[in-house]
Order: C-alpha cells, then structure tokens, then sequence
C-alpha cells in the first residue's frame, strides 16, 4: 500500500452536498481516500502532512466537455484572428482588425516562407479569421491572390467550418467555375470567390495542400502541447471531440497519455463522418475495449450542422437577419436519423453538434424515435453547442434524458456581431441559454471548443455568469447564472455528460484526486472577477503539476 499524503489547503469546494467545504483531503493510491479537517485520515491509519497548498484554494480539476486536440498544433501555423491570443508557450499572438492587417500578416509570413527557401508551390497556411468582425466585403480570393499568385495560400476561419484560398489553391483542388458543389462559394459574376464551406468542400483543398488535423493531433508533440495548455487552465480532463481515430493512431494515444509524466485524461470522440454509417457503431465499440484511466474512448460525434456566424447553421424562421442561405446540412436529416438508431440500438453514447435550431429539432426527433424502438434509460446522449435552443426544446430533452453542453463563450466573442448580424436582439438575448436549461431540469456542461476559443474554464464560467459582450452590454440578463451552477457546470456537470461522474467533478472519498489549484476562492470574488482567479496548476490523479 502507497503512502497517505494529507494536502491542507485555505479552502476546499468539494462540489459534494455532503461536505460543501474542507481544509483537507487524504490522498492515497491516486484516489480521494477522505476529506474534512486536519484528522481527516486518522481512521485509514493517517499519513504524511503536506502544506505545499496551504495558500491555495482545491477544487475539483476543470472539466473541458468540447475540445480538440488540434488545439495542440494550431500554433505551427500563422494565427490571423481579430482577438488577441496566447499560444501553448505563452506567446502573444496580437489580434488583427482589418482585413488589410489581415493580408499584411499573410504577406509577411509568405516573404518569411521564400526567405527561408520555400518553394513557391508550397502552401501557406493560416487560422483564426472571421470575418464577422471585419466591416468590409468578405476576406476574397482576389485578396489572397494578391498576397501571393503563385504560392497556394488558405486562411482557416475561427470556426474551423469554412476557409478562404487563392487561385492556386483552389486550382489544386480542381475547382473551377463550373465546379457546382455545396459550399463551394461563387460570387454575382459566377466565378470562385475563394471560400469554401464545410468539410465536404474543405476537404480536397485541406487534403491537396497537406494540412491534416488528424495527423496534426497524432503526434506526441501535439497531445503534450494540449496538456500542457490544459494544465495552465486548471484542466484534468478534456475531450477530443470530433477523432478520426485510426487504429495506427492507438499505440501513440496511449503510450502518450500513459505517461508518469502527463497530466490529463483525453476523451476522444470517434468522428462519426470519419468512415461509413455502418462501421461508426462497430468501431466505437471496438474503441470502448481499449480505452485506459487517461484516455477515455467509445463515445461517437456526430455534426449535423455548421457556424452560426459563418452562416451555414440550420436556422428556423426567421432565419438570419442579413437574409443569407439557410446554412448546410452536414448530415442531412434522413441521414441522421438512421444513424442516431443505429449508434443508439448499439448502446453508443453520441454528443451531437447542433448549432442552429432547425438541427436541435433534427436530433431531437431523431433520438425520440430511437427510445420509442430501443429503451435507454441512461443515454445522456449530449446536445453539443446548442445555441439556438429555446424553452420549449429544453422541455423535450428533459423528457427525453438529453444532456446539453452550450456555447457560453460564445456571449463574449460573437455576442455583439450575433445581435447585427446573424440572428438579431431577440433571440441573441436568450442564446446559449444557460438559466432555461437548469430551470426545466436538462443537465448542463458549458465549453470553449478550443481552439475556436481559448481554453479557459474559468473565464467560460465568467460568460455564463455575467453574459458580458465585446462592447460591455449585459446580454440577455435572464440567463444568467449562479456562480455555483457555473462551477458544476465546469465540473461535475460535464463529468454527467461524459459518463465519468461516479469518477471525477467533485472531491469525495473514493474518487480520482484530479484538482485544481487556485489562488483565490472562486466563490468568494466578485462575479465579475471569476475569469480573473489565477490556475497554479493542477493534481492529476494524486500527482501534482504546477504551472
């Protein structure tokens, strides 16, 4: 038997009913084995003191229910976006606010390529735009053409579901003027205006200039960095949320996260596009036999839709306000529902992206078909974004044992351009509707998708409580929440929507010792100030990483 070590803290929030607060937790075999005062272990025979945290505030280690491990590997790319970011090294990376900062920072890390003896085919990659912020005509092909005309250049947009390439690039990917495919982007003349929307058009491009996330997100270098980001957030356990998960990638997944030395527990999501329908179920299930304590598999991620401010959400009436198309589907509605059955009849856990109503209605009706055929107490199958949901559609996931994880990130980073641009003051006021789904009863988990946002749980909790914009608008005041309800929703309530709440999300006797160490109490601070309570580092299954 290990020896008992007894951490003494300012303050314990336990996040268990039983025991809100404690001094102490008795830590052995990587387990919690009690929690309470400085006695707390007495009765399991004691053990060895450590005030290393004495000054520090535990709680349980920070969930992250929708992420993805390229989040690791973006940095090896150019970053072009509007908001300030740091990278995995701390790096700020400042953010650009017109479209010509935009083709300056291209310009320069194209002048860097030739520099350093790139060929002038080799392309240039980079990440982060939106254009919703940028008050001008869409980022172009004509705008990328005169960065480089030679040279295949393709800007990823924030949201990962469109891009925006040159003419080389696109001329790599074969496509032309009378290419007549969705999301192949054209403008009044009929010509190519460079963006591509969804994976179904990305793709060939992606695949032709050699930007492969899965690969990316593969390599050990890439799974260290998201634990390493993961660690200075407080963050013991993350998903992966959308994997392609090829059996050459297994060996390196758990070797990686089986390591003495590495933090975090990775939940990766097989990508149910990722192969044919009927293979998903089998695969998955084959994925469940394998899975260890740091790396969590057998879940399935299915996208029905795309970004609402790329506008390729399936929206209900009235649609957007600017009047473009009623976005695309990227598992058309039939579809999904014979592949909901399928993974539902196999006992396969789904999280489901839905980012426009109209698609929350898709899946809704799709999984009450299944539980009509195949009873399943216990799915918590999970909404994931579930921006657009009203109180009407909480009422049916109640009813029907859905989970939901939502966008709250969302308030601060495109609140303001939601409200101009894409679904208007009304229903921007109750997006994200975190107060609406604790009130009718649905369990909730709040997310960055990292790296469409930064991984900050902490500051995603912030959003949920305050719902502050860009501008310092308050908005939609009604679906506030508590700060408390934000903590669970961080931790125990994303370790609900990931089956792994008889293991992690709170600190009681039994469990695993994740924790995460803080500097000030997050209860105790303004509302106002959570986002600002510094992470020094985290237990990981009783080992201790500071940042």
């Amino acid at each position: 038997m290990s020896d008992t070590i007894v951490y003494r803290a300012k303050k314990i929030i336990t996040m268990d009913p039983n025991r809100p607060e404690a001094t102490h937790v008795a830590v052995r075999d990587g387990r919690i084995l009690a929690v309470g005062g400085a006695n707390c272990a007495e009765q399991w025979g004691g053990g060895v003191d450590d005030d290393r945290f004495a000054n520090a505030v535990l709680m349980p280690g920070l969930i992250e229910g929708h992420a993805h491990l390229m989040a690791g590997a973006m940095w090896n790319y150019p970053y072009v976006g509007f908001h300030d970011r740091l990278d995995a090294e701390g790096e700020l990376w400042p953010g650009l606010t017109t479209i010509e900062e935009v083709i300056e920072g291209l310009k320069k890390a194209e002048a860097a390529m030739s520099a350093a003896g790139e060929p002038d085919d080799k392309p240039l990659f980079a990440w982060g735009f939106d254009p919703i912020f940028l008050p001008v005509e869409r980022l172009n092909r004509s705008h990328l053409d005169a960065v480089s005309a030679t040279r295949p250049i393709v800007v990823q947009h924030s949201n990962f579901h469109l891009l925006t390439a040159n003419s080389p690039a696109l001329a790599m990917a074969g496509y032309t003027r009378e290419t007549n495919a969705v999301g192949v982007a054209k403008g009044p003349d009929g010509e190519l205006n460079g963006e591509l929307q969804e994976m179904a058009a990305m793709f060939p491009l992606m695949r032709r200039v050699g930007v492969d996330f899965r690969s990316l997100s593969a390599s050990p270098d890439c799974i260290r960095a998201f634990a390493a980001i993961a660690r200075q957030t407080g963050t013991t356990t993350m998903t992966d949320l959308h994997a392609e998960l090829p059996e050459k990638d297994i060996p390196t997944l758990l070797d990686t996260t089986g390591a003495a030395d590495f933090p975090l527990r990775i939940v990766p999501m097989l990508g149910a596009a990722m192969m044919p329908p009927k293979e998903v179920a089998p695969r998955a299930l084959a994925l469940r036999e394998k899975a260890t304590d740091m790396l969590r598999l057998g879940g399935v991620k299915l996208v029905l839709d795309g970004s609402i401010q790329g506008y390729t959400a399936r929206l209900r009436w009235p649609y957007h306000v600017n009047g473009a198309p009623n976005g695309i589907w990227v598992i058309a509605p039939e579809q999904a529902e014979e592949l909901i059955l399928s993974l539902h009849q196999a006992g396969v856990q789904m999280h489901i992206h839905t980012n426009g109503d109209e698609a929350s209605v898709v899946a809704i009706d799709a999984i009450e078909k299944a539980l009509a055929l195949h009873n399943w107490p216990d799915h918590r199958h999970t909404l994931q974004h579930g921006q657009m949901l009203d109180r009407a559609l909480f009422k049916r996931m109640k009813a029907l044992g859905l989970c939901a994880n939502l966008f709250a990130n969302h308030i601060w980073y495109f609140g303001d351009m939601h409200v101009e641009k894409s679904i208007g003051e009304d229903r921007a006021r109750r997006m994200d509707a975190c107060r609406t789904a604790l009130d009718e009863g649905v369990p909730l988990a709040i997310h960055s998708d990292a790296p469409v946002t930064p991984l900050a749980p902490l500051f995603t909790a912030w959003c949920a409580v305050n719902r502050i914009t860009m501008s310092g608008r308050c908005l939609g005041p009604a679906q506030r929440i508590e700060v408390s309800e934000a903590l669970h929703a961080i931790t125990l309530g994303a370790a609900y929507t990931l089956k792994l709440d008889h293991e992690i999300g709170s600190i009681e006797a039994g469990k695993i010792a994740d924790f995460a160490v803080l500097a000030d109490d997050p209860t105790a601070v303004e509302p106002m100030a959570l986002k600002d309570v510094a992470v020094l580092g985290v237990v990981s299954g009783g080992r201790v990483f500071l940042n």
